[in-house]
């Protein structure tokens, strides 16, 4: 099957797949066979993180695959316990060297962590900026950030993040973080697309589905598309993973798009940790 995953311009020049596969929470032993699946079915966009523990298998099934390097967009990210610069040096040799591969196309930030390392993340970024100098990161982002902390990148360093990595779904539209975003020329990555699947049985979404004769996850994947974020969905189940490709021959008018944008609970609707807040450092 052929790719029809439009690829969306960076503000670095690069582009990147609007709709990729997520890794997170996939098992070692299992991610080898999802990412050959999702490769096979046509994504070349891989999304994994050094603390998903999985990027050494991720760049065994892009190997595997027989698909060129230059193909395979892969995105990864630094370790919550590796902020400060030496650390965030070693740390992302050792991904580059988990994956075999002697470039990246996309490393961020995972976390801000406000509350630790006295709030100093611009010393991190500082340190991705190394990183795309040299050529072994393609572009450089951030995950999680809020528009404070991306209003602190902006006044001290001199690269705008290519990406803001955050959770969006239809309960939690992260509106706020979003419209900074499109202001400042940062596309918006969408993870948790689908609520950790809780929108997938709401009423308005399984009445859309049905009137376009589509699944839920389909219609709540095609939301976010035509809301210009990028997506990538996770499954180890071969049918979940190209059901998941198969959203750019359909469209949802204005009404439709409006009912599923109406389901969003501000707040109340995170399924995920507040990046003001979270402070986990892998032990």
């Amino acid at each position: 099957m052929a790719s029809t995953v439009p690829n969306i311009s960076l503000n670095d020049g690069n582009s990147i797949p609007q709709l990729g596969f997520g890794v997170f929470q996939i098992d070692p032993k299992d991610t080898v066979q999802a990412v050959r699946a999702a490769l096979d079915v046509g994504y070349r966009h891989i999304d994994t993180a050094e603390m998903y523990g999985n990027e050494a298998e991720v760049g065994q099934a892009v190997r595997e695959s027989g698909l060129d390097r230059r193909e395979v967009f892969i995105t990864s990210k630094l370790n919550n316990g590796f902020h400060r610069p030496d650390d965030a040096r070693r740390a992302f040799d050792s991904t580059l060297e988990a994956l075999k591969m002697d470039y990246i196309d996309l490393f961020l930030i995972h976390w801000p962590l406000p509350t630790l390392y006295d709030g100093d993340f611009v010393s991190a970024w500082k340190t991705l900026e190394e990183f795309r100098r040299d050529g072994r990161a393609r572009s450089i982002g951030v995950s999680n950030f809020q528009v404070a902390h991306l209003e602190r990148l902006a006044a001290e360093t001199g690269t705008v993040p290519a990406v803001n990595q955050i959770e969006v779904h239809p309960y939690f539209g992260n509106e706020e973080v979003r419209a900074y975003d499109r202001g400042r020329d940062i596309l918006t990555e969408a993870w948790s697309p689908i609520a950790q699947g809780k929108v997938l049985d709401d009423p308005t979404v399984i009445d859309i589905a049905e009137q376009v004769g589509r699944t839920p996850a389909q219609v709540v994947l095609r939301w976010h598309v035509q809301r210009g974020d990028i997506v990538f969905p996770k499954s180890v189940t071969p049918s979940r993973i190209e059901e998941n490709f198969r959203i750019f021959d359909f469209e949802l008018d204005d009404a439709t798009m409006e009912r599923i944008t109406a389901l969003d609970k501000g707040e109340a609707g995170r399924q995920g940790p507040d990046p003001d807040t979270f402070d986990y450092v892998p032990r």
